[in-house]
């Protein structure tokens, strides 16, 4: 009872030292408000821009999977292209071999010129689907029909355009029953499919005209099509499961052995998530750690403070001795005066970090928009401007501790 009755008097003490001297005391706190102020600020900043990119990584789709053809590095003189090429049969082989895949569909890269009327688009983006497309990717037709099995099994000449190229091939609101030439080939418009609205960061700004036809139709059109598979599996936590599934079914059509290298690849958008978080984890811990040497500027100032405040109050000192006070009373005082300078620093710091990170979430369409400062992020501000105090003011409390009280009252 007594240890905590010393403890708030030594606290108004030393609030009541600060306030005499308030000016001053926020000159010496100048380094911790900005070490503080600059922790909370990064930090906020950067889970802003970490929520800004994970919502743009989900507008693919969290439980999507790609499998890709790719050539292993350093092998172009082992395999050729036709080896790794994908073919039909090893992607219709894949969701009654994956029990997490939930939907798949292999797409035809086709790039074809298409003509509409005195509209000519060259190299236009041509893709060649099957109708579980429409549920994988998420997009569905506005005007018309989606492409059906009936399109599929009897390789119909139908094709949706998405509406940039509606409006590119200057086609009416309502193109169904309208004809494109795809290749010199004639295709019955059945629907328009609407556009993906990407991120700019992904070239979203950059919407292109899109037709998409039956796939089966397109594999007729080119002797050796660059084709892929995307898929979806039944939970976004399944993907690991998803990959080892697709992995050993791929080399097990693929005959290879066991010292093969992988002639394709599996990637999903729940991978590059967590990726992104692993990197801006580590650099938020890097920057907080950076702008955090702010603290030790500010330890040194108070610290110097302290010393000049000894020095000024050395007869106080002495005096204090003289009554009685012993050496951990004038310690403690000294060093609550430190702590509470320190902690002083650290709310001011905080008010003006909180201030900030309030001020990037109001700025309109910005992509901090969800900055925060996390509880984790204040409280090791907190603890370390409280540290900062004690190891900075330590050595001015045990200097004012250890003074001689003769000596001390003799001082001018």
């Amino acid at each position: 009872m007594i240890l905590i009755r010393l403890l708030f008097q030594t606290v108004l003490l030393a609030l009541g030292q600060i306030w005499a001297n308030r000016f001053r005391a926020v000159l010496t706190s100048l380094g911790i408000i900005i070490a503080v102020w600059s922790v909370i600020g990064v930090v906020g900043a950067m889970q802003g821009f970490k929520g800004f990119l994970l919502d743009q990584f989900a507008t693919f789709g969290a439980n999507k999977v790609w499998v890709f053809p790719r050539m292993p590095p350093g092998q172009r003189d082992r395999y050729s292209w036709r080896q790794v090429r994908m073919t039909v049969d090893q992607i219709d082989s894949l969701l009654p071999n994956s029990p997490s895949l939930d939907l798949v569909s292999p797409i035809l890269q086709l790039n074809c010129d298409v003509q509409a009327g005195d509209r000519f688009i060259r190299m236009a983006t041509v893709q060649g689907v099957r109708p579980s497309w429409h549920d994988i990717e998420q997009r569905y037709v506005t005007v018309g029909r989606p492409l059906s099995n009936t399109d599929e099994e009897q390789r119909r000449q139908v094709c949706l355009v998405n509406d940039k190229g509606v409006r590119e091939l200057a086609l009416a609101d309502d193109p169904t029953g309208s004809y494109l030439l795809v290749q010199g080939r004639r295709f019955l418009i059945v629907g328009v499919v609407e556009t993906k609205q990407v991120s700019p960061m992904f070239g979203g700004d950059e919407a292109q005209t899109e037709i998409f036809i039956p796939f089966s139709t397109g594999s007729g059109m080119r002797e050796f099509p660059r084709m892929y598979a995307v898929a979806t599996t039944k939970a976004p936590e399944l993907f690991e499961d998803a990959r080892a599934e697709i992995t050993a079914q791929m080399r097990r059509v693929r005959k290879l052995g066991p010292e093969d290298p992988d002639t394709f690849g599996v990637e999903a958008i729940e991978q590059a998530i967590a990726q992104v978080k692993s990197v801006l984890g580590g650099a938020t811990v890097m920057l907080a750690g950076l702008v955090s040497v702010a603290l030790v500027v500010g330890g040194i100032g108070i610290m110097n403070i302290m010393l000049v405040s000894v020095s000024e109050r050395t007869r106080e000192i002495g005096l204090r001795k003289a009554v009685g006070a012993r050496p951990e009373v004038i310690l403690l005082q000294f060093l609550v005066e430190a702590i509470t300078l320190s902690m002083v620093g650290c709310v001011i710091g905080l008010a003006l970090g909180l201030a900030s990170v309030a001020a990037m979430k109001a700025i309109p369409d910005s992509f901090l928009a969800k900055a925060n400062a996390p509880t984790w992020a204040i409280m090791l501000a907190v603890l370390f401007s409280a540290g900062t105090g004690v190891v900075f003011g330590m050595f001015p409390a045990i200097k004012a501790a250890s003074l001689n009280p003769i000596e001390a009252l003799r001082h001018d």
